[in-house]
Protein backbone atom coordinates (compact mmCIF):
# COMPACT_ATOMS: atom_id res chain seq x y z
CA UNK A 1 0.00 0.00 0.00
CA UNK A 2 1.00 3.55 -0.42
CA UNK A 3 0.81 6.19 2.20
CA UNK A 4 -0.19 9.96 0.78
CA UNK A 5 0.50 12.48 3.86
CA UNK A 6 -1.63 15.13 3.46
CA UNK A 7 -1.69 18.93 5.06
CA UNK A 8 -3.14 17.71 8.77
CA UNK A 9 -0.61 15.96 10.66
CA UNK A 10 -1.76 11.76 10.89
CA UNK A 11 -4.55 12.56 8.38
CA UNK A 12 -3.22 9.97 5.35
CA UNK A 13 -4.82 9.00 2.08
CA UNK A 14 -3.86 5.08 1.53
CA UNK A 15 -4.18 3.81 -1.74
CA UNK A 16 -3.60 0.02 -1.86
CA UNK A 17 -1.78 -2.51 -4.64
CA UNK A 18 -4.41 -3.71 -7.09
CA UNK A 19 -4.07 -6.63 -8.50
CA UNK A 20 -6.12 -7.11 -11.82
CA UNK A 21 -6.50 -10.08 -14.48
CA UNK A 22 -9.62 -11.18 -16.63
CA UNK A 23 -11.55 -12.61 -13.44
CA UNK A 24 -11.39 -9.17 -12.03
CA UNK A 25 -9.24 -7.77 -9.41
CA UNK A 26 -7.83 -8.33 -5.93
CA UNK A 27 -6.70 -6.12 -3.33
CA UNK A 28 -5.87 -6.12 0.49
CA UNK A 29 -7.97 -3.83 2.00
CA UNK A 30 -6.35 -3.69 5.44
CA UNK A 31 -3.22 -5.51 7.14
CA UNK A 32 -2.40 -4.59 10.89
CA UNK A 33 1.08 -5.42 9.77
CA UNK A 34 1.40 -3.21 6.85
CA UNK A 35 -0.65 -0.37 8.77
CA UNK A 36 1.31 -0.36 11.79
CA UNK A 37 4.84 -0.16 9.75
CA UNK A 38 3.57 2.72 7.80
CA UNK A 39 0.33 4.41 9.33
CA UNK A 40 0.46 3.97 13.00
CA UNK A 41 0.09 1.75 15.93
CA UNK A 42 -3.38 1.34 16.67
CA UNK A 43 -5.74 -1.76 16.94
CA UNK A 44 -9.27 -1.60 15.34
CA UNK A 45 -12.17 -2.58 17.45
CA UNK A 46 -15.68 -1.67 15.47
CA UNK A 47 -16.28 -1.87 12.40
CA UNK A 48 -19.71 0.31 10.66
CA UNK A 49 -20.90 0.33 7.00
CA UNK A 50 -23.47 2.64 6.57
CA UNK A 51 -25.68 3.09 3.34
CA UNK A 52 -26.73 6.54 1.58
CA UNK A 53 -28.50 8.30 -1.62
CA UNK A 54 -27.34 11.08 -3.13
CA UNK A 55 -27.08 14.05 -1.22
CA UNK A 56 -26.52 12.28 2.27
CA UNK A 57 -24.16 14.21 4.41
CA UNK A 58 -23.08 12.85 7.65
CA UNK A 59 -21.13 14.83 9.79
CA UNK A 60 -18.93 16.64 10.55
CA UNK A 61 -18.68 13.75 14.06
CA UNK A 62 -16.02 13.55 16.04
CA UNK A 63 -16.38 11.46 20.05
CA UNK A 64 -15.36 13.71 22.83
CA UNK A 65 -12.30 12.80 25.45
CA UNK A 66 -12.06 10.47 26.76
CA UNK A 67 -13.79 7.93 24.23
CA UNK A 68 -12.33 10.01 21.22
CA UNK A 69 -11.56 7.68 18.01
CA UNK A 70 -9.46 7.27 14.87
CA UNK A 71 -11.31 5.51 12.08
CA UNK A 72 -10.02 4.26 8.93
CA UNK A 73 -12.77 5.02 6.04
CA UNK A 74 -13.41 3.39 2.50
CA UNK A 75 -16.16 3.19 0.02
CA UNK A 76 -17.29 -0.37 -1.59
CA UNK A 77 -19.98 1.49 -3.90
CA UNK A 78 -19.99 4.95 -5.61
CA UNK A 79 -18.48 8.04 -4.34
CA UNK A 80 -18.19 10.31 -1.57
CA UNK A 81 -16.46 13.77 -0.47
CA UNK A 82 -14.95 12.32 2.98
CA UNK A 83 -13.50 15.26 4.87
CA UNK A 84 -11.06 15.56 8.08
CA UNK A 85 -11.42 18.71 10.16
CA UNK A 86 -8.77 19.75 12.88
CA UNK A 87 -10.56 20.43 16.09
CA UNK A 88 -7.21 20.15 17.87
CA UNK A 89 -6.62 23.74 19.82
CA UNK A 90 -3.19 24.67 19.95
CA UNK A 91 -2.58 22.93 16.49
CA UNK A 92 -0.99 25.04 13.71
CA UNK A 93 -3.47 23.37 11.78
CA UNK A 94 -6.60 23.97 13.65
CA UNK A 95 -9.92 24.19 11.80
CA UNK A 96 -8.29 23.42 8.62
CA UNK A 97 -9.44 20.52 6.93
CA UNK A 98 -8.81 17.71 4.24
CA UNK A 99 -11.14 16.72 1.48
CA UNK A 100 -10.49 13.63 -0.46
CA UNK A 101 -12.98 11.44 -3.16
CA UNK A 102 -12.92 8.09 -2.06
CA UNK A 103 -14.70 6.29 -5.40
CA UNK A 104 -15.16 1.94 -5.66
CA UNK A 105 -12.78 2.79 -8.78
CA UNK A 106 -9.97 4.44 -6.67
CA UNK A 107 -10.47 2.05 -3.74
CA UNK A 108 -8.95 4.78 -1.69
CA UNK A 109 -8.94 4.81 2.03
CA UNK A 110 -8.44 7.96 4.65
CA UNK A 111 -7.10 7.51 8.10
CA UNK A 112 -8.86 10.14 9.97
CA UNK A 113 -7.26 10.41 13.66
CA UNK A 114 -8.71 11.37 17.23
CA UNK A 115 -8.40 15.31 17.47
CA UNK A 116 -9.93 15.37 14.35
CA UNK A 117 -14.52 16.10 13.31
CA UNK A 118 -15.17 13.79 10.34
CA UNK A 119 -17.97 13.63 7.34
CA UNK A 120 -18.78 12.68 4.13
CA UNK A 121 -21.01 14.26 1.38
CA UNK A 122 -22.66 11.46 -0.94
CA UNK A 123 -21.90 12.45 -4.35
CA UNK A 124 -22.84 9.33 -6.41
CA UNK A 125 -26.60 8.08 -6.65
CA UNK A 126 -26.12 5.15 -3.71
CA UNK A 127 -23.16 4.73 -1.71
CA UNK A 128 -21.82 1.84 0.34
CA UNK A 129 -19.45 3.62 3.09
CA UNK A 130 -17.31 1.43 5.58
CA UNK A 131 -14.97 2.53 8.78
CA UNK A 132 -12.81 1.08 11.29
CA UNK A 133 -12.79 2.64 14.44
CA UNK A 134 -9.72 2.34 16.72
CA UNK A 135 -12.39 2.65 20.05
CA UNK A 136 -16.11 1.90 20.73
CA UNK A 137 -19.04 4.06 19.84
CA UNK A 138 -20.25 6.00 23.33
CA UNK A 139 -23.19 7.74 22.47
CA UNK A 140 -22.65 10.06 25.96
CA UNK A 141 -19.28 11.13 24.16
CA UNK A 142 -21.27 12.62 21.02
CA UNK A 143 -19.94 15.60 19.47
CA UNK A 144 -20.06 17.34 16.03
CA UNK A 145 -19.59 21.10 14.07
CA UNK A 146 -21.62 22.09 11.46
CA UNK A 147 -21.60 20.96 8.15
CA UNK A 148 -21.99 24.32 7.05
CA UNK A 149 -19.67 26.18 9.14
CA UNK A 150 -18.74 29.59 6.84
CA UNK A 151 -15.51 29.83 8.46
CA UNK A 152 -14.64 26.01 7.55
CA UNK A 153 -15.27 27.04 4.11
CA UNK A 154 -15.99 23.19 3.01
CA UNK A 155 -16.88 22.96 -0.64
CA UNK A 156 -18.83 19.38 -0.24
CA UNK A 157 -19.62 19.23 -4.07
CA UNK A 158 -23.15 18.86 -3.87
CA UNK A 159 -25.74 22.05 -3.95
CA UNK A 160 -26.41 23.04 -0.90
CA UNK A 161 -30.29 22.80 -1.19
CA UNK A 162 -29.35 18.94 -2.20
CA UNK A 163 -28.38 18.05 1.07
CA UNK A 164 -29.77 15.42 3.48
CA UNK A 165 -29.04 15.65 6.92
CA UNK A 166 -30.16 13.71 9.98
CA UNK A 167 -31.74 15.77 12.76
CA UNK A 168 -28.78 15.65 15.02
CA UNK A 169 -26.29 16.88 12.38
CA UNK A 170 -28.84 19.88 11.63
CA UNK A 171 -28.20 21.26 15.30
CA UNK A 172 -24.24 21.68 15.67
CA UNK A 173 -22.43 24.48 16.71
CA UNK A 174 -20.21 26.17 14.58
CA UNK A 175 -16.40 25.42 15.49
CA UNK A 176 -16.04 28.95 16.78
CA UNK A 177 -18.90 28.08 19.18
CA UNK A 178 -17.33 24.66 19.96
CA UNK A 179 -15.65 24.47 23.56
CA UNK A 180 -12.98 22.38 22.18
CA UNK A 181 -12.02 19.12 24.82
CA UNK A 182 -9.79 18.67 22.52
CA UNK A 183 -5.65 20.04 22.22
CA UNK A 184 -2.88 19.65 20.79
CA UNK A 185 -1.71 17.28 23.79
CA UNK A 186 -4.17 14.30 22.63
CA UNK A 187 -3.12 11.35 21.12
CA UNK A 188 -3.83 11.43 17.63
CA UNK A 189 -4.02 7.56 17.97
Amino acid sequence: MEVIKTELEGVVIIEPRIFKDARGYFFESFSAREFNEKVCNTTFVQDNESYSSYGVLRGLHFQKPPFTQSKLVRVIKGAVLDVAVDIRKGSPTYGKHVAVELTEDNHRQLFIPRGFAHGFAVLSDEVLFQYKCDNFYAPQADGGIAWNDPDLNIDWLIPADKVILSEKDTKHPRLKDYDSDFDIQIPLY
